[in-house]
């Protein structure tokens, strides 16, 4: 071993370095995730000062020119909208998700829709040829003359190549297979990742160049690697989706330049990715007539309100401990739910097995859609179905008291415009409300009055 390099174990979930081998990290907790590398004892300043050479002065905040916010339009509005309006020229975005969930497919799309614009966008791939993103391009339809595509992992040789290139829209696809040769580690660890996002993000914010970056995911969902590399990033987006259903969710974790409670709904297709532009109708399509345990209710995701069906399942057990199975929904939320249930409708719900589901795939984590959890599961307990055409919403409090929501008038005029006729609704909210047409509107001050109207 050369003088001028050190061996150094660093943990690949967090980045946590200690000079021995250890058996259990000591800051994250993962176990075996400790991997031997050699760490140069020379400064690797000078390869990264030198896309930061010119001098800069601290300058006044008022006297910076500004002239409003310019966004390029990738021309796929479900995209834009998670975005938070367009691309924010030298932005950096992380986008993460599980294996075959569809982002290479996603940024291949992107790339093709902005070259059609007139822009020059480079597609840098770690993971496939050059022939094989031909192949993929042709069945997503993407090709266009604007669209350059490298199979490279050598940061340095990328950004010599962005220098001569000088394209408008950059991709790396994956951050995890990039190799900086100033490191004798090998790609996929935190140092490698972490050196080269962070040339990266300097060659983003020097050329005002918008990059995007692809990202693995761990088995626990999260992005691999050190979580400085979120911390890095302007705008952090999951991919959200079981592979067994057709719709994706692109989810806002962390937007620099716009909402985090924004999301991007698509549908997955032999051709790519088609986004859908009214969620609620997709999300409710196969809603059952006249059954049991089904209740719809509205989300807020972001500025967009959403339709999406509760299916709840109530069956009696015949072990100790009841089951509570749930998917779409907070675990804790529903059986704090159950818990005033039983206390305040005298539902005796101990001896019973609940399942509930969001139809779909989607996750809702919102209060409002309290009432909606308790009316699905009295629905099937009792065994009598919701009146077809009724929506319920509100936040549930542990006496019982059904409490306001927020944006309760966009709510109701998504769900006047999907053809509903009744929705019940927090009687605080009743009163502030102005909407006009044929919908009804009830208002309900608690669960005992709800249940009365419902059933």
């Amino acid at each position: 071993m050369k003088k001028n390099t050190k061996t150094i174990y660093t943990c690949q979930s967090c980045g946590y370095q200690a000079p021995k081998w250890l058996g259990k990290c000591p800051d994250c907790g993962q176990w075996q995730s400790f991997v031997e590398e050699y760490q140069s004892t020379r400064s690797t300043g000078v390869s990264m000062g030198g896309l930061m050479s010119v001098m800069r002065e601290p300058v006044c905040i008022d006297d910076i020119e500004f002239e409003g916010e310019e966004r390029i339009q990738t021309g796929i509005g479900e995209f834009d909208r998670v975005l938070g309006g367009g691309i924010v020229p030298g932005t950096m975005i992380l986008i993460g998700g599980d294996p075959g969930i569809g982002k290479s497919t996603l940024m291949l799309q992107t790339l093709c829709s902005l070259a059609e614009k007139g822009l020059k966008v480079l597609y840098v791939s770690g993971e496939e040829s050059v022939r094989q993103i031909s192949l993929r391009s042709r069945r997503l339809y993407a090709k266009s003359p604007g669209l350059l595509v490298v199979s490279e992992i050598d940061v340095e040789v990328i950004l010599s190549m962005v220098g001569s290139v000088k394209p408008d829209v950059l991709v790396i696809d994956s951050i995890q297979t990039m190799f900086c040769p100033d490191l004798s580690s090998a790609p996929g660890s935190v140092s490698q990742v972490r050196e080269s996002a962070m040339k990266l993000m300097l060659l983003a914010k020097k050329t005002n160049l918008p990059t995007f970056l692809v990202g693995h995911v761990t088995k626990d969902g999260a992005i691999a690697g050190p979580k400085l590399l979120e911390h890095m990033v302007d705008t952090v987006l999951y991919f959200e989706g079981d592979r067994n259903h057709i719709f994706r969710i692109l989810r806002t974790v962390k937007n620099r330049f716009g909402s985090t409670n924004e999301i991007g709904v698509f549908e997955m297709k032999g051709n790519g990715l088609d986004e859908v532009s009214n969620p609620s109708a997709a999300f409710l399509s196969e809603k059952p007539l006249s059954s049991p345990g089904s209740v719809v209710t509205a989300s807020m995701e972001g500025t967009r309100p959403i339709l999406v069906e509760l299916q709840a399942l109530a069956g009696s057990t015949n072990f100790g401990t009841p089951r509570r199975t749930i998917l779409g929904l907070d675990h804790n939320r529903v059986a704090l739910l159950t818990a005033v249930m039983e206390k305040k409708l005298g539902m005796h719900l101990m001896g019973y097995d609940i399942f509930m589901n969001v139809a779909g795939g989607v996750k809702v984590d919102e209060p409002a859609v309290d009432m909606g959890i308790i009316a699905a599961v009295a629905s099937s307990f009792l065994d009598r179905p919701v009146s077809d055409g009724t929506v319920v919403l509100g936040e549930v409090g542990l006496t019982g008291e059904v409490r306001a929501i927020s944006h309760a008038d966009t709510r109701v005029a998504e769900i006047q415009k999907m053809g509903f006729i009744k929705c019940l609704l927090p009687q605080s909210n009743l009163k502030r409300i102005n909407i006009t047409g044929k919908i009804e509107l009830a208002g309900i001050s608690g669960i005992s009055e709800a249940m009365e109207l419902l059933f």
